[in-house]
């Protein structure tokens, strides 16, 4: 798993899909924050943690997410 934490939301999501060929299509993304916003625009988000370590290894099958603020905020 790359580490993607500091990157957008959708080049981290891009950067899974180019990694896998698109084994992994869907990542899921919550509010940081805790405020339950929908990452609607994902292009103004940025990832603050992922749930697959930077390092580790992963499958098709693992169920990827990031927490992500939007660009203007500081991550948690």
């Amino acid at each position: 798993m790359p580490d993607l934490v500091g990157r957008t939301l959708q080049n981290a999501q891009d950067s899974i899909q180019a990694l896998t060929a698109d084994a992994i299509f869907f990542t899921g993304s919550v509010d940081a924050l805790g405020a339950g916003r929908s990452q609607i625009l994902d292009s103004n988000w940025q990832v603050c943690s992922q749930n697959v370590s930077a390092g580790a290894e992963f499958s098709a099958d693992s169920k990827i997410e990031f927490a992500a603020v939007k660009l203007t905020e500081t991550c948690p």
